[in-house]
């Protein structure tokens, strides 16, 4: 469970990267004063983001992340406003792909082992070395000890793959940060 939600979390990380490196592409769509104003947005967000998968999240962070996304929709709908096109609208559906990679990278985030699962584990734990204990008679320190630090080195990886903001393995935003090098390069 834990390496699949690692694989989702990387994948989700280059589709939001994605969508943010189109939509700065788009953003040529646009009136000359929206384009400029949008794309710095944008670069701004790709920061933030790259904060957030950093393992920063507080509560400034989250609000400063609502209010970019709401200066940035309105950026491109105000554009919109003023020239409904149907070349406009492909630059608003772009914002609308870029918002919503948003929450599928957070929903990820927050998908994590369930707590009956840890419960699980744990008590098969328990029980392999209370078995292991129970049927040695004599006293191997070597066998007591390698069957519980295998179980505790495969708990902690599975922990630690589990946390995304947190621990050894994480998701290092490699695409998030290559767009914003393009993107400021600009």
């Amino acid at each position: 469970m834990a390496v699949s939600r690692y694989d989702q979390r990387k994948n989700l990380e280059a589709e939001e990267a994605n969508a943010i490196g189109t939509e700065y592409v788009r953003t040529d769509l646009l009136p000359a004063q929206d384009q400029t104003k949008v794309r710095d947005l944008l670069r701004r967000y790709v920061d933030q983001r790259i904060q957030y998968y950093g393992g920063v999240e507080t509560t400034a962070v989250s609000s400063d992340s609502l209010k970019l996304q709401a200066q940035l929709w309105w950026s491109v709908v105000g554009a919109g406003i003023a020239q409904p096109t149907p070349v406009v609208a492909l630059v608003i559906s772009g914002m609308n792909d870029v918002l919503n990679s948003q929450g599928y990278s957070r929903a990820a985030q927050l998908n994590r082992i369930p707590t009956a699962a840890w419960a699980l584990l744990a008590s098969i734990a328990i029980f392999a070395n209370m078995l292991l204990g129970y049927r040695e008679r004599r006293t191997d320190l070597l066998v007591l000890v390698v069957l519980p630090l295998t179980i505790s080195i495969a708990l902690f990886l599975i922990s630690d793959i589990d946390t995304p903001h947190g621990g050894v393995i994480r998701v290092v935003p490699t695409n998030l940060v290559s767009l914003s090098q393009v993107i400021h390069a600009r």
